[in-house]
């Protein structure tokens, strides 16, 4: 399967994005477990919407918007650079909450099947 322009600078951008946000922004209010799901680049590579996964409580993850949102402009700075585009993407940060809501299930799947086993 042959991939377009925008869908191979998104992978790209996700890897950058990631090693950026582990190794280089030292904000405490970004937790450990904050990954980079997904980066999908508009076709003409203007826009960026950056999907995160954050495992954390509330209060976590609002800290980590506000630190996400205060280190924009340096991960902006440096995806270009490294991705070598010629025009600085807009990025949007998107928090997916889709890691949760499985984790979530798959405890209640267990839970009902530990229970149905004991009633036998």
């Amino acid at each position: 399967m042959r991939m377009d322009r925008s869908s191979r600078v998104g992978d790209e951008m996700q890897r950058v994005i990631s090693q950026i946000l582990r190794e280089e922004v030292k904000d405490p209010r970004i937790p450990v477990m904050t990954s980079v799901v997904e980066v999908r680049m508009s076709h003409d590579l203007s826009h960026a919407t950056v999907y995160l996964s954050v495992m954390a409580d509330e209060k976590a993850k609002d800290d980590c918007k506000a630190a996400i949102s205060s280190a924009s402009g340096f991960i902006r700075r440096e995806v270009c650079k490294r991705v070598k585009l010629r025009i600085a993407p807009e990025m949007h940060y998107v928090f997916d909450e889709s890691i949760e809501r499985g984790m979530r299930l798959m405890t209640l799947i267990d839970q009902t099947v530990r229970e149905d086993q004991s009633r036998e």
